[in-house]
């Protein structure tokens, strides 16, 4: 398999980081933590995800 995101899994996976992004945008984290949690999201895609899911920050 190809690591090139194309069609509909490309679509997904930008779907997905947006929603992430705009979740830790409104949890309770302070300014710093909700970069640096944006920051692990876009530079480690997949992974950054799957920590953000399990221990990121809480919506309020």
């Amino acid at each position: 398999m190809n690591a090139d995101y194309s069609g509909i899994l490309g679509i997904l996976h930008l779907a997905v980081v947006i929603w992430a992004a705009v979740s830790i945008l409104n949890s309770g984290a302070t300014q710093g933590q909700k970069v640096l949690w944006i920051l692990l999201v876009l530079i480690f895609p997949l992974i950054g995800l799957i920590i953000w899911f399990l221990a990121g920050p809480k919506s309020r």
